[in-house]
């Protein structure tokens, strides 16, 4: 008898990786099943380096042997299979934030996220040039609540760009969480919060064990 799991898509991912985390948001919201590989970044799986030697997750391999190793390929392969509901992630506007997040304010996160690693700045440098996203997010999150939908980035509904930014948001916000409550960005906090307690975003979250290849498959 054949076995239904294998004409599942495979994902490799690790749970606190914001990159992976995008993916496997646009992947659920799609409505898209696939057999998730959940690693360690220390071990990575055979399997995996086989079919992407640069070694990042998320890597996404399709039925038909196609591999998918960028979390934005991801995101706009899910989009096209959820009927358009994300199409506007290739929209130039969607576009436009999701480089600034991943080219700019990315390197900002990092920096503050291990400020200990570069000493030539102090911690409080680094999470100013971060706030500068924070900033733009702000007004165009004020412009979304005068529209009425203050959860939504972009137009009325949820698309690519606010799962593409919620989880490197979600990581400057931890770093130093009554710092960031403390903030005068009302909109960011409660676009966040509001995401992040959702239940689309906590079955996202759910720990899954370290994938092994003798063990039936996790379906996500």
């Amino acid at each position: 008898m054949t076995d239904p799991h294998h004409a599942l898509p495979i994902l490799y991912s690790f749970r606190r990786c914001p990159y992976a985390m995008r993916a496997r948001l646009a992947l659920k919201v799609a409505g898209v099943e696939v057999q998730l590989r959940e690693i360690l970044l220390k071990n990575k799986p055979q399997p995996m380096l086989e079919i992407s030697p640069k070694g990042t997750v998320p890597v996404l391999q399709l039925p038909s042997g196609q591999v998918i190793d960028e979390s934005r390929d991801i995101m706009a392969w899910a989009a096209m299979q959820s009927g358009g509901e994300l199409l506007v992630a290739s929209e130039n506007v969607a576009q436009t934030w999701l480089d600034i997040n991943d080219f700019e304010f990315k390197q900002h996160l990092d920096h503050y996220k291990y400020a200990d690693r570069y000493p030539e700045r102090p911690a409080a440098f680094y999470r100013s040039a971060g706030e500068r996203f924070l900033m733009r997010l702000e007004q165009q999150l004020q412009l979304q609540k005068k529209a009425g939908v203050p959860n939504y980035l972009l137009g009325l509904s949820l698309s690519q760009a606010d799962i593409g930014i919620i989880p490197f948001v979600r990581q400057f916000s931890m770093v130093d969480q009554p710092w960031f409550e403390s903030t005068g960005y009302e909109c960011v906090k409660k676009w966040l919060h509001y995401w992040l307690g959702s239940e689309i975003f906590s079955r996202v979250m759910r720990r899954y064990p370290q994938w092994h290849a003798s063990e039936v498959p996790t379906i996500f």
